[in-house]
């Protein structure tokens, strides 16, 4: 598995979006047991403590879950759009609240998104 994590955001919200997109896209199906704690820590380069919180954040989502002694495990109602929208939660908060600390006001931002073209 390999990461992308950019050190100048937090670390857990990245490990859970990019967890999200390899389940979305099938990296990770329903019922798969995902690697340990341990393995995830190492590969990203991050202390287990932080994949812990983030594999706890996907929880509560309903989008991950634990069988004690055994590991976590991809939940069988984690299909493509609840992680989507986990996905795109999290993008859409970071960029309100760049645009928030560049002093841009809620009216300035929606004239800015309703102006973007894909």
């Amino acid at each position: 598995m390999e990461w992308n994590l950019d050190r100048k955001r937090p670390i857990a919200p990245q490990l859970c979006e990019q967890l999200c997109v390899q389940i979305a896209g099938g990296q990770f199906p329903p019922g798969c047991r995902l690697p340990s704690v341990r393995d995830i820590a190492l590969s990203a380069g991050v202390n287990p403590n932080t994949v812990q919180k983030s594999l706890e954040s996907l929880a509560q989502e309903g989008i991950v879950y634990a069988e004690r002694g055994s590991g976590w495990y991809v939940s069988e109602g984690a299909g493509a759009v609840l992680v989507r929208d986990e996905v795109v939660r999290t993008r859409t908060a970071e960029y309100f609240e760049t645009m928030a600390a560049l002093g841009l006001k809620p009216e300035e931002i929606k004239r800015i998104v309703e102006e973007w073209k894909v």
